[in-house]
């Protein structure tokens, strides 16, 4: 090729050589915009999924509120859940006796502590504690004894355990036929069952 071809392709040459700088040019814009839109994709998809979890979380948990929101409102009501409701357990006591036919039921109630067995029925974030209820009453026969415990648990004034009863005869005399003939010492405890850290309340 001689001088003049040369000068007449010099032209074009530059041409091409612009139009493949900015086509790559553009081609790596492109590649960029593309890789952050895929990133953005991504993103969006899992605040999606994110969304989706939480959405269907709620759901199960609002789904488990109704389902136990019943049984945890009579919880509330015979005062296991809360705090303690000890008028109720005296009103529970008066009617046992009356129903039971005892002679009368003398108590005396422990400060609040920690349920001793709590870590056995693994209770999570919730706490259990119990107060101690020692009882003194006289009994007709055996028989009455139950016949008020029995009484006592269908009063709805909260849930209680029996750690120990004893039964020792009363000295009375035997000249009375409808007579007290035993005595009986009980200790019961109270269960009630709060939210929040464990610890002593007195």
């Amino acid at each position: 090729m001689n001088a003049a071809e040369l000068k007449a392709l010099q032209t074009p040459l530059i041409v091409l050589v612009v139009v493949i700088g900015l086509g790559a040019g553009l081609i790596y814009q492109l590649d960029q915009t593309l890789t952050a839109t895929k990133r953005e994709l991504a993103q969006h998809q899992t605040q999606m999924r994110e969304a989706r979890t939480r959405l269907q979380k709620s759901g199960e948990e609002k789904e488990v509120i109704v389902r136990y929101l019943p049984n945890y409102q009579y919880l509330q009501r015979i005062g296991f859940v809360g705090d303690e409701q000890r008028l109720n357990w005296l009103e529970g006591l008066r009617l046992s006796n009356q129903q039971a036919q005892l002679f009368g039921v003398q108590y005396q109630i422990g400060s609040q502590q920690p349920y001793p067995y709590a870590a056995e029925l693994d209770p999570g974030q919730l706490t259990l504690h119990q107060s101690v209820m020692k009882l003194n009453f006289q009994l007709l026969h055996e028989g009455d004894l139950m016949s008020f415990l029995t009484a006592l648990g269908k009063q709805g004034a909260g849930f209680f355990a029996v750690n120990e009863c004893k039964l020792d005869r009363a000295n009375t005399g035997g000249s009375i036929r409808f007579q007290p003939n035993l005595r009986a010492d009980c200790d019961l405890a109270w269960i009630t069952l709060r939210a929040g850290p464990s610890g002593e309340r007195k």
